[in-house]
């Protein structure tokens, strides 16, 4: 069960299209959910793929599926960088920037939205939804579009195609170290 939530929720970070993804999952027992992450890990990590939970709260774990070498290279980009920067992240480092993350989401009281450039949104349209309070955007898919509509709306598409490949092919029988992408 938790594998197909997690192919539903991952298949473009899998698929080696999208830097990360975020999902919520709820578990019975956090030594067993943990003890999944670690298997997950185990799988993955040889394809490029980390797993880590960012959160924890009752029964409910946020969940960060990512392609280190994939943030890595959107951490080239100058304007994800500033916007970083301005938070007083420790931007030279992408791993202690999560850590950062993982700490803000357990700390603010108000959601940290620059959490879109951890999942590879253009940042852009990440200081268009934090300047716009989520509102006055031009088309919504995977996230809502400030900038480049045409562009994020191929990509919407593109991750919509995979994950119903993806969920059809685990339907299939296919397993996650099967359906994960190296790179």
């Amino acid at each position: 069960m938790f594998e197909e939530l997690f192919v539903s929720q991952s298949a473009p970070t899998l698929a080696g299209i999208k830097t990360g993804n975020l999902f919520t999952a709820e578990f019975v027992n956090h030594e067993i959910a943990m003890d999944e992450i670690r298997q997950l890990n185990v799988s993955l990590t040889p394809k490029g793929v980390r797993v880590i939970p960012l959160r924890e709260s009752k029964n409910r774990m946020l969940i960060y599926v990512y392609r280190p070498n994939c943030l890595q290279v959107d951490f080239t980009n100058e304007d994800l960088l500033e916007m970083l920067r301005n938070l007083k992240y420790p931007v030279s480092n992408p791993e202690r920037c999560i850590v950062c993350l993982a700490q803000r989401l357990r700390e603010c009281e108000v959601f940290p939205h620059e959490i879109g450039l951890f999942l590879g949104y253009p940042p852009e349209d990440v200081k268009g939804f934090i300047e716009n309070k989520a509102q006055n955007y031009k088309i919504v898919g995977t996230w809502k579009v400030y900038g480049d509509e045409r562009e994020a709306e191929k990509r919407f598409n593109r991750f919509r195609k995979c994950t119903a490949d993806y969920c059809m092919r685990m339907e299939k029988g296919s397993t996650l170290d099967k359906l994960a992408v190296a790179l």
